[in-house]
């Protein structure tokens, strides 16, 4: 991804950022292990910071494994690690990294969350690896920042610390003396990105080579990088809710026009309840979460299918090829037609049809961000400054449905627990369309290598 000059410069970072109390030091780096940690996140920063590799002009780091917890931790397989230090060597570090935490729905120790409020204080960076954001929002320093995390633990992330502006289409965000990547080899990328701000690309690149991954990964189709993918998971809390109905017919029905009024009188709700209901259930706002179901099903229909560009917007509730064209754009980084040509080099027996895409005209693609920006804007944090977009046509949209969005949103797109649905309405919805269109359903996303935030970078959109 191209980042802009200004959103390279370091500079960008917060204001807030404290200098480094004296007893730190800026090359010592600490990770804090956990017991049930994995193996995978927890070997990354031990890899990227704790091997000597200053003969292929790459900068040492002094690297102190801490405990996070009394006795043996354990990890992936049933192995055993004994770390040399506890919580006292995070006092001397100028970098403590969290490389992973052992369970979304368990509290971290009371006394490493302490640990890590006060390397903070003392102006340490602070880094969270994968669900290792879990660590740093319990102990409240993600509290109003920007983060990221797994893509699968993202919505529970953004429900239960909704100070924290989750975004899980990123693949890491920096927010200066914070900062945070998503899942798995995320971590890599995010280790990559502090020494390249430590040392330069070059001390980056050579340690790139040694551990045979790219210096930086690309984000999207027309950049060179894998298509992105977005995920329908919802909190498992949905699936016995009442709205679990709605929610269902709603996917069964993404081919027919309708909008959030017509799923709040299923749901016999006035649309300001249904609104704060679905909010309070999933942290997204519903018209932003019926607009990224569309996207989503369009993505399947340009995989699966050689329906034109324009049939499958018809075929998924859009009501033109330009509204289609901006939202698919706008959440994916791509045209339609771009993410099918990638799609079919990397996949050339994945889809039903044979061939190349169908021709499309970008040239209306900027004016398919359909209606302007919904004034709907989330209660809570993790939506507080997100803008909706209406699903209308072209920009003279108006109305709070499919005809378009009103109002202004705020200057920041967090595209936060919007797409996500149960994985029981997932299934059954699924079966429903399986039997309509006699194709198979993407799996996960295949990547989450999607483009880094950095400091003053604002979100997409």
């Amino acid at each position: 991804m191209s980042v802009p000059k200004s959103h390279q410069d370091s500079t960008n970072g917060p204001a807030t950022t404290r200098k480094l109390a004296a007893r730190r030091r800026r090359e010592i780096v600490s990770v804090l292990l956990f017991s049930g940690g994995p193996i995978f996140e927890s070997s990354i920063p031990l890899s990227v910071f704790g091997i000597d590799r200053q003969d292929a002009g790459v900068p040492r780091y002094r690297l102190l494994v801490c405990a996070g917890e009394d006795g043996p931790l354990r990890t992936t397989g049933g192995l055993q690690l004994s770390a040399p230090y506890g919580l006292d060597a995070l006092s001397r570090a100028g970098t403590v990294v969290v490389p992973a935490w052992r369970s979304i729905t368990q509290p971290p120790p009371a006394a490493a969350l302490e640990a890590l409020r006060r390397a903070h204080e003392e102006g340490a960076r602070l880094v969270g690896l994968c669900t290792g954001a879990f660590v740093l929002a319990a102990a409240g320093l993600l509290d109003g920042r920007p983060a990221t995390t797994h893509w699968m633990y993202a919505p529970t992330l953004a429900k239960r610390y909704p100070s924290v502006h989750v975004d899980p289409r990123e693949l890491f965000v920096d927010d200066g003396d914070i900062l945070t990547s998503a899942g798995t080899a995320a971590g890599i990328d995010l280790c990559l990105h502090v020494v390249r701000n430590d040392h330069g690309s070059e001390a980056a690149g050579a340690l790139a080579r040694r551990l045979v991954v790219p210096p930086r990964r690309g984000s999207g189709t027309e950049s060179g990088g894998h298509p992105r993918h977005l995920d329908r998971s919802l909190p498992e809390e949905m699936g016995a809710d009442p709205l679990a109905e709605v929610v269902a017919w709603a996917l069964e029905h993404l081919h027919e026009q309708f909008d959030v009024e017509t799923l709040a009188a299923r749901a016999y709700m006035s649309r300001r309840t249904f609104d704060r209901r679905f909010r309070s259930l999933t942290g997204s706002a519903p018209l932003q979460w019926l607009i990224t179901q569309r996207v989503l099903q369009a993505q399947r229909l340009l995989e699966t299918s050689d329906y034109s560009v324009d049939e499958v917007a018809g075929r998924c509730g859009f009501r033109s090829p330009v509204a289609l064209r901006g939202h698919f754009r706008r959440q994916l980084g791509s045209s339609p037609a771009a993410y099918r040509a990638a799609y079919r080099i990397r996949r050339p027996d994945g889809g039903n049809g044979a061939g190349g895409g169908h021709a499309e005209d970008d040239a209306g693609a900027g004016g398919g961000e359909a209606g302007g920006r919904s004034g709907a804007q989330g209660a809570h944090g993790t939506h507080g400054a997100q803008a909706a977009y209406g699903e209308a046509g072209g920009p003279g949209g108006s109305g709070n449905g499919p005809g378009g969005g009103t109002g202004t949103g705020g200057d920041r797109v967090l595209h936060a627990a919007g797409q996500y649905v149960p994985r029981e309405l997932r299934d059954t919805a699924r079966a429903h369309r399986d039997s309509r269109h006699d194709a198979t359903e993407p799996g996960k996303p295949e990547s989450d290598a999607w483009a880094p935030r950095l400091p003053g970078q604002r979100g997409r959109g």
